[in-house]
């Protein structure tokens, strides 16, 4: 199964297919999974649980990516009345993430079920710069498998990661701001089915509707941008990238 994002990592991509289709098989995914974060089933259960946390409970200002499996997420942090950032797909405008809070929603009569659809969200909530930001207390991400040491990937485009170190560059996510991600029990693999590479950051916790697992993980995380790693096409279709490496170059 080839994918817009195939062929960086070609363990990754099959294992990434494997899921898809065990996903589809087993009448375990909502739609298609299959090029996606999946969206899956119990999505809500999951966020439920998630929400007793007490990494969740402690958090006010929290970071989450767009995708469908996490609709559940969004709408819970806003009925929690958390503040919450979302990543704008694919990362395509300079002011590259979407703030939202249960007053402005109210405010604007939209209803938070609605603003937690990503569509929505873009379109009622307040794009931000990084510079606008507060610091985020908990991140949530999502993932195509996780595995029980921390491990993770997603599409395999590297947003997530990209998104991170951004967000440290400016001191919003911090080394021990927690990164969890919510999926089906059949993402999760052995810990042997996803090596970790330097520019990659893992997961503190993977919640399921059954299962809490906290990972203990012994990943180093990243520290900022590692320009290495970032591929010509992310600098080609990423203007904040692009601005970055202009005021680091300006700043020599």
């Amino acid at each position: 199964m080839k994918t817009d994002w195939s062929g960086y990592h070609q363990d990754k991509d099959y294992l990434r297919a494997e899921i898809w289709s065990l996903l589809k098989h087993q009448a375990a995914s909502i739609g298609d999974p299959f090029g996606h974060i999946p969206n899956f089933v119990d999505a809500d259960l999951a966020a439920e649980r998630l929400a007793t946390l007490p990494i969740w409970q402690q958090a006010k200002t929290i970071k989450c990516n767009p995708d469908s499996a996490q609709i559940p997420v969004r709408m819970r942090a806003l009925q929690d009345g958390k503040r919450l950032y979302m990543a704008v797909p694919r990362l395509t405008d300079d002011r590259c993430f979407v703030e939202l809070t249960a007053d402005d929603l109210q405010r604007q009569n939209i209803s938070i079920a609605e603003s937690a659809i990503a569509r929505k969200a873009l379109a009622c909530g307040k794009l931000v710069s990084f510079e606008e930001m507060e610091p985020i207390d908990l991140v949530i991400v999502g993932c195509v498998a996780a595995a029980r040491n921390g491990g993770r990937t997603g599409k395999g485009a590297g947003f997530a990661d990209l998104e991170l170190a951004m967000l440290k560059e400016f001191g919003l996510v911090q080394i021990d701001t927690p990164i969890v991600t919510t999926v089906h029990p059949l993402q999760i693999v052995a810990d042997s089915r996803l090596p970790m590479q330097a520019h990659d950051w893992a997961l503190n916790w993977i919640v399921t509707a059954q299962e809490v697992i906290e990972t203990n993980t012994t990943y180093p995380r990243p520290i900022g941008l590692d320009w290495d790693s970032i591929r010509p096409e992310q600098l080609a279709q990423i203007p904040i990238l692009r601005k970055f490496r202009e005021q680091l170059t300006t700043n020599k």
